[in-house]
């Protein structure tokens, strides 16, 4: 490992010698999003370089029946930003993101989910904090984006708000996403030969920074490199909550930190809550779904110690 980072070192120094800009590749896996992928290309094409770098886009469709190519045709015609593009037909995450990283060149790699799109800022002002805090990676919040106005109980909810830092913030492997990040190309030297490890169904980007902390690399948070989650009227479904709150249990089980005790957390959890729903309708819709979205988090983690998967397939999309 530490002949890697003297060689990426020698390699910084080398192109700060000869002033070469920085190539920083935007790698994007997408699953039947064609109008959100469009979204998210054309908002990466009014991207502010400042002349500080250059980049290209890497997008990686993990449908068999490439429903993304259009999308990325269409972005073509009407762009000067390269775009490479490609089919993962085997449906995972993980894969796809793996596919990504194997195709991305450069010297820094971007993750932005499909679903999202960013600042126009967003890749100087992460590259910027990346030097200045001089880490493996940057990461920023991302803030849900409603086209047209949700119910009052999805807001209230705060369903799709997610936590955010300080700048400068160090992450712990809880912590880590790929929905919004920036990672120096070298840290994947270092990740083995699949980054993303193809047994996590979901959760593989947080099993990821896990590793990759263990093994020494420092990522931070930026609060200014903001991006937006579109969110759907599908989403604003109950359906679709619970099913992915049992996805995201099921998943639980496979991360090396789970064992007895959060089994009983669950076993302990499922009664309560389940007890709790009654008295949580009198306080509200909002109260109500946030009660039974945990209470599906850790019934699916409690079938999956079982042996049952509760949600069969690899994406929950409706």
């Amino acid at each position: 490992m530490w002949f890697l980072q003297w060689v990426a070192n020698l390699e910084s120094i080398f192109k700060a010698m000869v002033n070469e800009q920085p190539h920083i590749s935007v790698c994007v896996c997408t699953y039947k999003r064609p109008d959100d992928l469009k979204r998210l290309l054309f908002a990466l094409d009014g991207q502010d370089t400042d002349n500080l770098f250059t980049y290209s886009i890497v997008v990686v469709d993990n449908d068999h029946l490439a429903s993304a190519e259009e999308a990325v045709h269409e972005f073509l015609s009407a762009s000067t930003i390269p775009v490479k593009y490609f089919v993962e037909s085997r449906q995972s995450i993980a894969l796809a993101r793996n596919k990504a990283v194997m195709n991305a060149t450069g010297d820094f790699v971007a993750f932005i989910d499909d679903d999202e799109f960013p600042a126009n800022a967003w890749l100087l002002t992460l590259l910027k904090t990346c030097y200045e805090y001089n880490v493996d990676g940057v990461l920023g919040p991302v803030s849900p984006h409603f086209d047209r106005d949700a119910p009052d109980w999805v807001i209230k909810g705060k369903f799709y708000e997610r936590p955010t830092y300080p700048t400068g913030f160090v992450i712990d492997g809880r912590m880590g996403r790929t929905g919004n990040v920036l990672l120096k190309k070298q840290v994947f030297a270092t990740a083995g030969v699949q980054p993303f490890r193809p047994e996590f169904r979901t959760g593989e980007d947080q099993d990821f920074f896990r590793r990759m902390i263990e093994q020494g690399h420092v990522f931070i948070w930026c609060k200014e490199a903001e991006a937006f989650e579109t969110v759907p009227p599908i989403r604003w479904k109950r359906t679709f909550l619970l099913k992915r709150a049992l996805l995201r249990g099921s998943a639980a089980v496979l991360h090396p930190t789970f064992g007895a005790l959060e089994i009983a957390k669950s076993i302990a959890a499922v009664p309560a809550y389940t007890t709790a729903l009654p008295f949580a309708l009198i306080w509200g819709q909002p109260r109500f779904m946030m009660l039974l979205v945990k209470l599906c988090d850790h019934l699916g983690k409690l079938l999956a110690v079982l042996g049952i998967t509760p949600v069969k397939e690899q994406y929950v999309t409706e």
